[in-house]
């Protein structure tokens, strides 16, 4: 019983702390002059609800049905491991998949190789994405400028709103990352603690302000503009939630996210007639971190084979 409860806390922690920052980071660098606990609050709303709402439609479980191909085990240490490396590598500032380093502990061969096929996939997919979007966009707007005193409130609106709608769907893939270490049925009372556990996880990131983990946002162009995030949000959304309908096959969202903002770097660059130079040695950084999080998936599924 303590070795699911260790995995569960860690993983919880890891996923928080890594991927949510993903879904949370544009919210909280545009929002950065508002207090930490009122950006906390409608993030922990939409949180519980996401839960509730899987746990009652999907029998007891909270993963959305993402755990069908992967059954429960008995948790043993090395299970608890991978969220424990996760969460080291998190504090590093290192953009690695939770998808791969958590579930690779339980996971198949087979069942990894359709979790790596579609997160490559989705990777590819919201890079052409972002880049075809930002080059139109580019006809339309500059966001190198912020947006009007008298359009802001607008923006801000729509930012808050497609925030919401942006991380309940990054939840129904991601929650299947910290479900995989608690029984399939939970109680209510199993859900209640796990509940409390992310919510006050979440209490702390934005409390701590993302992290060093949010370096990865910050470092993009004009990520603490409302406008800039409102649009990051909403076509991040929008790739997650075609990718959600597509299978019910886990996969990284962080490789996902990294692929958006690659993608609109990238576009950004051809735009403003920024050198292409400048811009590829960041897309190649974090797609070498995302290969280094990979490889340490994979050598935990070779010590989990091997025990």
């Amino acid at each position: 019983m303590i070795l699911p409860l260790i995995g569960l806390t860690l993983a919880g922690a890891s996923v928080i702390s890594n991927d949510a920052v993903q879904t949370l980071g544009t919210f909280m660098v545009s929002n950065k002059k508002t207090e930490w606990w009122k950006l906390w609050l409608p993030a922990a709303a939409v949180l519980v609800t996401t839960i509730l709402y899987s746990w009652i439609n999907y029998n007891g479980d909270i993963s959305y049905g993402r755990l069908e191909n992967i059954p429960y085990v008995t948790v043993q240490w090395y299970h608890a491991l991978a969220p424990g490396v996760l969460l080291l590598l998190t504090r590093l500032g290192i953009p690695v998949s939770t998808t791969f380093l958590v579930l690779s502990a339980f996971a198949t061969g087979v069942v990894f190789e359709k979790m790596l096929i579609k997160s490559m996939l989705g990777y590819t997919v919201s890079a052409v994405f972002a880049y075809s979007l930002w080059m139109g966009l580019s006809r339309l707007l500059d966001e190198k400028k912020k947006v009007k005193k008298d359009q802001e409130k607008y923006w801000r609106v729509a930012q808050w709103f497609t925030t919401g709608f942006l991380w309940f769907t990054w939840l129904t893939h991601d929650l299947a990352n910290i479900a995989v270490f608690a029984p399939r049925q939970m109680s209510g009372i199993y859900v209640s603690g796990v509940i409390v556990l992310l919510v006050s996880l979440l209490a702390f990131m934005f409390w701590e302000k993302g992290g060093k983990i949010q370096e990865i946002v910050t470092s993009k162009s004009s990520t603490s503009y409302v406008r800039s995030a409102t649009i990051i949000d909403a076509a991040y959304a929008f790739v997650l939630l075609c990718l959600k309908e597509m299978n019910n096959i886990p996969m990284s969202t962080t490789w996902v996210f990294v692929g958006l903002l690659c993608g609109r770097e990238l576009a950004i660059a051809t735009t403003y007639g920024r050198k292409i130079k400048r811009v590829f040695p960041m897309i190649v950084k974090d797609f070498l971190k995302m290969l280094l999080g990979l490889a340490v998936s994979v050598f935990i599924i070779l010590i989990v084979h091997k025990l």
